[in-house]
């Protein structure tokens, strides 16, 4: 064997009572396929810890908030690993209805025609009710709106209102289960591109219909991130998922020269041509991820993949 490859062989893995970073430490051993892609995704998220200056992006789409994996989102928020939020309206609706309201497991085989007759909506294998979805969004955030109607400007960006309701259910009972609550507590701003396309939206649009001088200026969230770009020494993101939450993260960086550090994880296929199946490396032909960059794409389920890397992070940077 040719000495000059620096070559290291395959170790086992094996089984026992391990942390998730002894599992991920395992798994860059073995150097099986996904597995190892995993354990070199931690690296690249501590690097982004450790490295100085770096803002820190975090994009995911909505359908991860209705399940357990919020709680991980949260925590990313809560001990300040992540420094900018980008997602979609449905995160909004899911974190605050699961406030008041359950959400409940169910199955992918279920008889569609018979939830709707029983008034459930199926998100894949999960169960939401209308009364813990719409019906209760409606009760609870036409009231929240009245109250930043009376004491804020009528304008604001979508980051802002977002800090607003975070603020505003701050007394719930739950509120510390609420990444909206973390986002707000730690000031790091979310922004919501496609603000109106999710409930949390309609019901802006409603309130509207009676404060015609209530308004979402877009432009000011796109000023605030041409800000975090612009001034950023460096930049990293672990994107989930892709649309709209993923697009708009690269985007912006592409006006600095592309990110640092970027860890994206995906279920979609890149033969399609997708955005969200586009793997980190055509992220570099737009310029959107910086050519001497950090980089991994990770083919996998996040809410499988992601308590998994999240614990083994949390435990390097000592926050467990």
């Amino acid at each position: 064997m040719n000495q000059n490859l620096n070559l290291r062989p395959v170790r086992d893995l094996k089984t026992g009572k391990w942390t998730a970073n002894e599992i991920i430490n395992q798994m860059y051993e073995g150097g099986g396929f996904t597995a190892k892609k995993v354990a070199d995704g931690v690296d690249i998220l501590e690097a982004m810890e450790n490295r100085k200056n770096c803002i820190k992006f975090l994009s995911f789409p909505a359908d991860i908030i209705a399940t357990g994996t919020r709680g991980i989102i949260k925590d990313l928020i809560k001990h300040k690993l992540v420094d900018v939020v980008i997602t979609t309206c449905g995160t909004l609706d899911h974190d605050l209805a699961r406030l008041w309201k359950d959400y409940y497991h169910g199955k992918f085989e279920a008889d569609d025609i018979e939830l709707r007759e029983k008034g459930i909506n199926r998100l894949g294998n999960i169960f939401v009710p209308n009364e813990s979805y719409g019906i209760i969004l409606e009760e609870k955030m036409q009231k929240i709106l009245n109250e930043i109607y009376k004491n804020k400007d009528v304008e604001l960006g979508t980051h802002e209102i977002i800090r607003d309701f975070g603020k505003a259910v701050e007394n719930e009972k739950n509120a510390e289960e609420s990444l909206v609550y973390w986002a707000y507590k730690n000031n790091i701003p979310v922004f919501v591109p496609g603000i109106t396309d999710g409930a949390f939206g309609f019901q802006l649009f409603m309130f509207w219909q009676k404060h015609k001088n209530f308004r979402l200026n877009l432009f000011k969230d796109e000023k605030d991130l041409a800000n975090i770009v612009f001034t950023a020494k460096n930049t990293g993101a672990l994107m989930l998922g892709g649309g709209i939450s993923k697009h708009h993260t690269i985007w912006w960086n592409q006006f600095r020269d592309g990110l640092n550090f970027a860890v994206f994880i995906t279920t979609a296929m890149e033969s399609d041509g997708s955005l969200s199946g586009a793997r980190t490396r055509e992220a570099i032909s737009w310029g959107k991820i910086n050519e001497k960059a950090r980089h991994i794409t990770i083919e996998g389920d996040v809410t499988v993949l992601l308590p998994l890397m999240a614990d083994a992070l949390f435990e390097r940077m000592k926050k467990i």
